[in-house]
Parts: structure tokens; C-alpha cells; sequence
């Protein structure tokens, strides 16, 4: 219940502090490039329901047709504004909506595409038993995440065979060691990294 307070509270405080920089982000995202300012995703969220995840759009229209992944962040299909968006996680501010809405918290696993999904064990649903989070401990070890796939051979392979049973790891951990006092610690990790970046 505290977490859930904390959620909505601070969600509402970030929508309304932050509307005028979302309302300017949201002009340069038109004038850069043509498409809609939000980018709308499904994913798969707590007691494994979909749910759409909303970001600004970092890049050019149907971009996804050419991969699922982002391959490093200087990836041609990002736009100018989009690296900039993604260097300091700002493309991630939208999902103060989310979190509103009950579909995401500050803290949890990240929430991942259900064609990843489909790749876990009956172990690794564990960690729909809460909801998925903007950060958390597996995100800030992958918070280069992009840079990594870059530089290997098969990036998909890596993702699916590396990548996504260490995240699983780091996702038990935090539903082992989740209290409200932790999840506030990593926030403060977050924003340090962030702002350190």
C-alpha cells in the first residue's frame, strides 16, 4: 500500500512539475521528425497481462520492421532529438502515465515484449508477481544495454541466450530483497547514474 502511494503521488507531482518540458519535448519531437510524439508499445506487465507502455519517440516511423532491438545509440534509425532523449533516459518521462494508471511502478522488473516472454522458464514468472518498474536492479546493470548489442556478432542471440536469463537473475533478486526502502535506494542509484551519465 505504501509503494502504491508513493507511486501516485510522485507520479502526479512528475506530470505536473514536469508539463512544460514534456509539452516542449513533445514540439521538437514533431519538428524533427514526422510521426506521432508517443510511441506506443505492448509488454507484458504484472500476473503476465499486456499491457501498452508509452514513451517519446526516439525513432523515425516503422522502425521496428527492422529489428526489435536497438543496436547501439547510434543506431540510423534513431533521430537527432532521440539520442538526446535516450542519453538521459527523458524518453522514459511518459511513463509517469503508466504508473498512474496502475499498469507500472518506479521500481520493479523491467516490463519486456511478450515475444521475449515467451522465452522464460516457469522459474522466471516469478517476477509477474508485481509490477514491471522504470528502474530496478537489472536495469542498472544494463543501462548500456544498447552499446553491448552493438559490439556482438548476433545481437539477438546474445539477448535471448545472455542477456535475458542474467536480467531474470537480477529481477529474483529484487522480488527476494523489495521492501519500500530498498526500492527508494535504487531510485537514488538511478538518478545519480543518470545525472553522472
Amino acid at each position: 500500500m505504501l509503494k502504491r502511494c508513493f507511486d501516485v503521488v510522485f507520479s502526479i507531482l512528475g506530470l505536473c512539475i514536469l508539463s512544460p518540458i514534456l509539452i516542449f519535448i513533445a514540439v521538437l519531437i514533431k519538428i524533427d521528425s514526422k510521426g506521432p510524439v508517443l510511441f506506443v508499445q505492448e509488454r507484458v506487465g504484472k500476473n503476465n497481462i499486456d499491457f501498452n507502455i508509452f514513451k517519446f519517440r526516439t525513432m523515425r516511423v516503422q522502425s521496428q520492421k527492422k529489428g526489435l532491438l536497438t543496436l547501439g545509440n547510434n543506431d540510423s534509425r534513431i533521430t537527432k532529438i532521440g539520442y538526446f532523449l535516450r542519453r538521459y533516459k527523458i524518453d522514459e518521462f511518459p511513463q509517469l502515465i503508466n504508473i498512474l494508471k496502475g499498469d507500472m511502478s518506479f521500481v520493479g522488473p523491467r516490463p519486456e515484449l511478450r515475444y521475449y516472454v515467451n522465452f522464460y522458464n516457469e522459474d522466471d514468472m516469478q517476477i509477474f508477481a508485481v509490477r514491471p518498474g522504470i528502474t530496478g536492479l537489472a536495469s542498472l546493470k544494463y543501462r548500456n544495454e544498447v552499446e553491448l548489442l552493438k559490439a556482438v556478432e548476433n545481437p539477438e542471440d546474445f539477448f535471448i541466450h545472455t542477456i535475458i536469463p542474467d536480467k531474470l537473475k537480477y529481477n529474483k533478486e529484487y522480488i527476494r530483497k523489495r521492501n519500500f526502502f530498498f526500492d527508494l535506494k535504487l531510485i537514488g542509484i538511478t538518478i545519480i547514474k543518470v545525472i553522472t551519465k
